[in-house]
Formats: structure tokens, C-alpha cells, sequence
């Protein structure tokens, strides 16, 4: 037997085997998720640069009505806030294969 539990609840409880790809008891963990473009990162970057969590989190949850709890969007600002740009990865060359150098 096995749980899942979020945010102290418990939301399955399964007493059969998980040897399948997919099980339909799961819950969706799409609705825990949210996607933050560049531009909601950017203003939510310069809310709290500007005017501190407090307001970072106002803008948070403008832009995602979804999140209600004022702790939670303060925990996601302080994530965001963190967030450092990925390093430019130099472009890979190709390696083109040479006639009669197949496998080689």
C-alpha cells in the first residue's frame, strides 16, 4: 500500500499494484503547477528589486489568480527573485558523416 500526500492531506491511497504506466487514481500534478514566462519573471523581479517581497508577491498573484495563500506567492517570489540566467551552451557542430566512412 502506498500514499500520496500534498500539503498534509492525503490524496490517494492505493492499495494495488503500480507495476502500470499510467494510473488513473493519481491526481494531475498539473494542478500544482504554474509556467513563469520571462516577461512574469522579469516584473516579478523588479517588483521585489523596487519594492520588496511584499509587493513582488501582490504582483505574483495578480499575474496568477490561481494562488491565493500570501505565503505561498512570498515562498515563490523568493524563488523567482533567485533565479540566476542559464549560462549560452556554445553550439555543437555537426559531425557529417564522410562517404565510405559509415560506422568507422
Amino acid at each position: 500500500m502506498w500514499h500520496l500526500r500534498f500539503e498534509g492531506h492525503l490524496v490517494v491511497d492505493h492499495s494495488g499494484p503500480r507495476n502500470q504506466l499510467a494510473d488513473a487514481d493519481l491526481p494531475s500534478h498539473a494542478l500544482v503547477m504554474f509556467v513563469v514566462t520571462d516577461a512574469d519573471a522579469a516584473a516579478i523581479c523588479t517588483a521585489f528589486d523596487q519594492r520588496g517581497e511584499f509587493s513582488a508577491a501582490v504582483e505574483l498573484r495578480r499575474r496568477f489568480p490561481a494562488i491565493t495563500d500570501n505565503e505561498q506567492a512570498r515562498e515563490c517570489v523568493r524563488t523567482i527573485a533567485g533565479w540566476k540566467p542559464l549560462a549560452l551552451r556554445p553550439a555543437r557542430r555537426s559531425r557529417r558523416l564522410q562517404p565510405g566512412k559509415e560506422g568507422q
